[in-house]
């Protein structure tokens, strides 16, 4: 895996190959990243559920929900 590296005084640039430190790293970057996405999505999903449960039990719409608290 290579990175590139730009001179912008220069615009010289370079592919510099990563260390295997530098490689675990960005897999453990990638990692984390998507289990935060993974998180944020599950949480998305729940309110909405939650949010459709509470309608239902007042037995009202989303729009009729707007129109009480707008």
């Amino acid at each position: 895996m290579k990175r590139l590296e730009v001179d912008c005084l220069t615009g010289e640039t370079k592919e510099i190959e990563l260390t295997s430190d530098e490689v675990k790293a960005y897999e453990k970057r990638l990692a984390d990243d998507a289990k935060v996405i993974a998180d944020a999505e599950a949480k998305v999903i729940a309110d909405a559920a939650a949010k459709k449960a509470l309608l239902d039990k007042l037995g009202i719409t989303a729009d009729e929900a707007a129109l009480l608290l707008g």
